[in-house]
C-alpha cells in the first residue's frame, strides 16, 4: 500500500461529531489501492486497552488521486479513541498517529492512537435546519423590477432592458420585489438573497455610507419592512448582503478621518500604511471603498450591532458575507457568536471563492458560496475540459473539502452578479443549462438561482451580467422555468435527501441519493440507460439518453 497517501486527522473534516455521541470518520488512501477490508477499531478513552469494538468502513468517495472510506460511530462514551485496520493481500496493517505498521500494541495505545478526547456539545456544529429544503434566488435589486413609479426617478439613466454600464441605474426597488413574491413562490423559491440594499451612491451598493438605512432609491426602511413581512407570510426567507470588509468613503466615520487625519477618533477604524499615514487600504483598487480594521474592538462592536439590528428589528433570516476571506478570523468568530445568540437559525454564508475549510469548523460560517462547484460545472458543460469521469472525481473532491454538516449548508450556484451568465458561457445551449440546473438542485447543499436564469437570460462579465429582468418573457412558460419549478418543488418538499454518491458509469455521470438518481449524459453520443420511472428528463426517449440530456428518476 502507498503509505504516503494515507491520511487522517482527529477533530477535522476527517473526524467530526454530528451529536455528542455520534462521530463520523474518514480515512483517505491512494485511489490505486484496493484493500480487501478497512475497519476502525475504537473504544472509550480509558478502556481501549481492554475493551474494543470494530466498525466496517465503506469506500464512499473517489477523486482523481484518492479514495475515502467512511464510517459513522454511535458511541456509549463521549470520549473516543481509535486506530484503523486495513487488510491488503491477506495481511493486516494498522494506521495510527505513528503511521502504518504491521503490528499495534493496544496496551500502549494511549501514546499513539487517534482520539477525540471529549465531544463537547458546544463544539458540535449545528446545521441550520431550513437549509435542507432551501431554494435560493439571488436578486440584483436595481435590475429586477420597478414597483414604485411615483418615486423620484431622476436618478434613473438607462431604459429598462438597455445595455447596463457600471454607472447605470434602472430603477428597480424593494416594492418591485414585493410585487413579484407570488411569482417567485410559484417558481418554487423560498429564500431571497438580495445584493446590498443599504444607503449608497452606486447601483450595486457595495459601498455603504449608512448601515442603518435602506437606500431611498429602493424605498427606504419601510419598504424593506413590508417586503420581509410579505415574504414571511408566504414562508419565504430573506438573506441580506453584509459588506463588512469595507465601506463607502462617505461613511460618517471615514469622513471624520478625512477631516481630522490622525486626530480623528476613527483613525484606527481603517488600515493605513506605516510609511504614509494618509495612505489607506481599500477593497481591490477602489479608493472610494476604504477597508475596515476589523481587529479594532470599536469596529467590531459597530458591525456586530448592525448585524443584530437587522435580525432583531426586521427579522431577517441570514447574512451573505461579502469578501469574507479578507476579514479577520477574530471578527468572524465574534460575529457568529453574537448572531447565533440572537437567532440560532440565522444562516451565515461566506463569499469565499476557494477552499475555505479554515472558516468552516463551526466557529465562523455555516457554508460558503460554492464557486468550486460553479467552476466544475463550467469545466464540464461550457469548456468541455472534464469528461464524466473527471467531473465525478472533481465533485467528490469538493465534497471531501468539508464535513457533511458543512456540505449540507453550501450555497451551490451556476452564476452570480460577479460572473458571466452560465447560459452565455454554454453559448446559449438550453440543454446544457437545464442539465446543469438539475445537477445544481440535486447536489448536496442549497441551490441558488440568479435572477433571470428561468428565462435563460444572457450576459457577459460585469456589468453585462446585471441586465434588467424581462418580465414579458417571465410571464411565459419557457422550458427552463418549468424545470426550475419542478426541481424546486422536489427540493423544498424534502425529496432530495440523504447522503450522495457520485460516479461515472459507461460515460454517464450518475449521482445517487436516498430516493432519486440523477443521470447526466455529456459524453458526445447517445447512451443506453434504463429508468423505470422518470420524474424529470430532458431529451430522453425510452432507453436512450441523448447527448446533452439528463434523467432524474426514482430509485428502482
Amino acid at each position: 500500500m502507498n503509505e504516503s497517501a494515507i491520511l487522517h486527522y482527529p477533530e477535522s473534516k476527517y473526524c467530526f461529531a454530528l451529536a455528542p455521541k455520534t462521530v463520523c470518520l474518514r480515512l483517505r488512501i491512494s485511489r490505486e489501492d484496493a484493500p480487501e477490508e478497512v475497519k476502525v477499531v475504537y473504544g472509550g478513552k480509558y478502556s481501549f486497552a481492554l475493551q474494543r469494538k470494530t466498525a466496517l468502513m465503506i469506500r464512499k468517495y473517489e477523486d482523481r488521486l484518492f479514495a475515502y472510506y467512511t464510517a459513522t460511530l454511535q458511541l456509549e462514551d463521549s470520549r473516543l479513541v481509535y486506530v484503523f485496520s486495513l487488510k491488503d493481500n491477506g495481511r493486516e496493517y494498522f494506521f495510527s498517529e505513528d503511521g502504518l505498521s504491521e503490528q499495534y500494541d493496544f496496551q500502549l495505545s494511549y501514546y499513539n492512537c487517534f482520539q477525540y478526547a471529549y465531544v463537547n456539545c458546544a463544539d458540535v456544529m449545528q446545521p441550520v435546519k431550513w437549509i435542507d429544503s432551501a431554494c435560493f434566488y439571488q436578486i440584483f435589486v436595481d435590475r429586477f423590477c420597478v414597483g414604485n413609479r411615483q418615486k423620484d426617478l431622476s436618478y434613473v439613466n438607462m431604459q429598462w432592458g438597455g445595455a447596463p454600464t457600471p454607472q447605470s441605474f434602472a430603477g428597480g426597488d424593494l416594492q418591485g420585489v414585493t410585487e413579484k413574491l407570488d411569482y417567485l413562490k410559484d417558481l418554487g423559491i423560498n429564500v431571497l438573497y438580495l445584493t446590498p440594499i443599504f444607503k449608497s451612491v452606486s447601483n450595486h451598493k457595495y459601498d455603504i455610507s449608512d448601515y442603518y438605512s435602506i437606500d431611498q432609491a429602493f424605498g427606504g426602511n419601510q419598504a424593506f419592512r413590508t417586503l420581509v413581512k410579505e415574504a414571511h407570510s408566504r414562508n419565504v426567507k430573506i438573506v441580506l448582503d453584509a459588506v463588512f470588509n469595507h465601506c463607502s468613503e462617505n461613511l460618517l466615520q471615514f469622513q471624520d478621518f478625512l477631516k481630522n487625519g490622525k486626530n480623528s477618533p476613527y483613525y484606527d477604524w481603517f488600515i493605513f500604511s506605516k510609511e504614509d499615514p494618509t495612505e489607506y487600504e481599500c477593497f481591490a483598487a477602489c479608493k472610494y471603498m476604504p477597508k475596515f480594521n476589523t481587529s479594532n474592538e470599536a469596529v467590531q462592536k459597530f458591525l456586530l450591532d448592525v448585524a443584530v439590528y437587522w435580525i432583531r428589528e426586521f427579522e431577517i433570516d441570514g447574512w451573505r458575507l461579502d469578501v469574507s476571506d479578507e476579514v479577520s478570523h477574530d471578527f468572524w468568530r465574534a460575529f457568529r457568536k453574537r448572531v447565533k445568540e440572537e437567532k440560532a437559525d440565522c444562516v451565515l454564508i461566506g463569499e469565499n471563492w476557494h477552499d475555505a475549510n479554515c472558516y468552516l469548523n463551526g466557529d465562523q460560517f455555516d457554508g460558503i458560496m460554492n464557486y468550486a462547484f460553479t467552476k466544475a460545472c463550467l469545466d464540464f458543460y461550457a469548456y468541455e475540459k472534464f469528461s464524466p469521469k473527471q467531473m465525478s472525481d472533481k465533485l467528490n473532491e469538493i465534497l471531501m473539502r468539508n464535513t457533511d454538516t458543512v456540505n449540507s449548508m453550501m450555497l451551490n450556484l451556476l452564476d452570480s452578479h460577479d460572473t458571466d451568465r452560465f447560459f452565455t458561457r454554454v453559448n446559449g445551449n438550453v440543454n446544457k443549462l437545464m442539465s446543469a440546473l438539475a445537477l445544481n438542485f440535486f447536489f448536496v447543499g442549497a441551490p441558488c438561482v440568479y435572477y433571470g436564469t428561468e428565462i435563460a437570460m444572457e450576459g457577459g462579465y460585469d456589468p453585462d451580467n446585471r441586465r434588467c429582468m424581462d418580465w414579458k418573457k417571465a410571464e411565459e412558460t419557457p422550458p427552463v422555468k418549468l424545470l426550475i419549478k419542478k426541481l424546486a418543488n422536489l427540493k423544498s418538499g424534502g425529496e432530495f435527501f440523504g447522503e450522495i454518491s457520485v460516479s461515472e458509469e459507461s460515460e454517464l455521470l450518475i449521482l445517487r441519493r436516498e430516493k432519486y438518481v440523477l443521470v447526466i449524459n455529456q459524453s458526445g453520443k447517445a447512451r443506453q440507460y434504463v429508468a423505470k420511472k422518470a420524474v424529470c428528463s430532458n431529451e430522453y426517449s425510452e432507453q436512450i439518453l441523448l447527448d446533452g440530456g439528463f434523467i432524474l428518476h426514482e430509485k428502482n
